[in-house]
Formats: structure tokens, C-alpha cells, sequence
């Protein structure tokens, strides 16, 4: 089943399976060389993700993000990811401890200075992952994981229409200083106002371009 979803979600996001299309269980486990049970299992997980949609007899639809779908799910994700920041600075971890968290603003830095926004992304994605996992609320790293894949799948075709995530990084680094700081008052607001302003940009380029998630 872990195989059938994660080439499932990999089909979602690169496109193959375009949003508002329409399968049917039997071709979707023939696409991947498998049988129905597996596949059946991965897209109600799937569904559970918002990134498509079963219907009894009719099959599957794989879902778009609109701009009125990334604001509510900006909405969710800006709470309990600034709660996970001041959480984490709470418990008062030491270099060891957030250097991943560390090596991810790092890596995005890098990135950018070699105009490299595919791993710039990828970097990001573990700078968002870590920070959660450090929070440790079980609940907040389910749910904000699964709202992520939307997110990830917006950014994907604004990626390279966006402005240079230079500001994007320095946000990153001002969360990261108040974690290893422990100022948890300050942690939560800078994770905050990065949100928000990573919210408002992507919303801006949805609408202005006129796009809509894959």
C-alpha cells in the first residue's frame, strides 16, 4: 500500500493525474502494476488529504486548490505551525538537537544563491517537517503534514513565478534564532508573520495568473 500511495501522490503532483480528472479504480492499479486492494487503500488515504475525491460507481476525481482553498488551509496551517514553534521553544533544545532544523535554512540559502528553486523547496519542506516534529504535539504534525501536500502542490506551478525566496529564508532564520534562544513569544509571532506572508504571496499569484493547483 505505501508503494501505491506514494506513486499515486507522485502522479497528483507532477500532473499525470490532472486535477479534475476522472479514473476509475481498475485503470489506476493497472497503471501501477498492481492489484485493486492496494491501490483501493491508498486512495482513501488519499481522499483523507484532500487531493481527491471517491465517488461510489463513478470512480475517482483528483481535486484542484483553489485560492479560496489555500487561505483556509494558510488559515489552519499558520495556527498550529506557530504553536509547534513556540513549543519547541519551550523545551529548550540545545545545537544538537536543532541542527537539522539548522542545516535545512542552510540548504535553502545555498539554494537560493544558485537560483536552484527545486531545491530550494525541497529544503523548505524540511525546514516546515523538523519545526513540527520539534513542537512534538502528535496531532499538529498529522494534521499539518497532510495540509502540506496542498500547499506543495500550489507552490509547484508558482514556483517559478514567485519572487526570489531571499525574504523567505531570513523569516526561516529569525524562527530558528528563537527556538535555540527559547523565546517562545517571539517564536510563535516571527512564524506567524512568515506564514502570512508566504499565505498572501502564493493567494496573489493564484488569483493574478489565474491558476489553479494541479
Amino acid at each position: 500500500m505505501e508503494r501505491a500511495l506514494e506513486e499515486l501522490r507522485a502522479m497528483i503532483f507532477s500532473g499525470r493525474l490532472a486535477a479534475g480528472s476522472n479514473h476509475l479504480e481498475a485503470e489506476l492499479a493497472s497503471m501501477l502494476g498492481m492489484s485493486r486492494t492496494p491501490v483501493r487503500e491508498a486512495l482513501l488515504m488519499l481522499e483523507a488529504q484532500g487531493l481527491l475525491e471517491m465517488k461510489p460507481r463513478k470512480g475517482v476525481r483528483i481535486l484542484s486548490v483553489s485560492p479560496e482553498d489555500m487561505r483556509e488551509i494558510y488559515d489552519v496551517l499558520t495556527e498550529l505551525e506557530s504553536l509547534a514553534a513556540e513549543q519547541a521553544a519551550q523545551r529548550g533544545y540545545g545545537p544538537d538537537a536543532l541542527a537539522d532544523l539548522d542545516r535545512a535554512i542552510e540548504e535553502m540559502e545555498a539554494a537560493v544563491s544558485r537560483d536552484d528553486l527545486d531545491r530550494w523547496a525541497e529544503a523548505d519542506d524540511r525546514f516546515h517537517t523538523e519545526l513540527v516534529r520539534l513542537g512534538q504535539n502528535r496531532r499538529i504534525e498529522m494534521i499539518s503534514n497532510m495540509m502540506r501536500d496542498q500547499v506543495r502542490r500550489a507552490r509547484a506551478i508558482t514556483l517559478f513565478i514567485r519572487p526570489k525566496p531571499a525574504k523567505s529564508n531570513e523569516a526561516h532564520r529569525r524562527v530558528y534564532q528563537a527556538i535555540a534562544h527559547g523565546d517562545a513569544d517571539m517564536a510563535r509571532a516571527a512564524h506567524r508573520a512568515h506564514c502570512q506572508q508566504a499565505r498572501e504571496m502564493l493567494v496573489d499569484l493564484l488569483e493574478r495568473h489565474r491558476l489553479r493547483a494541479l
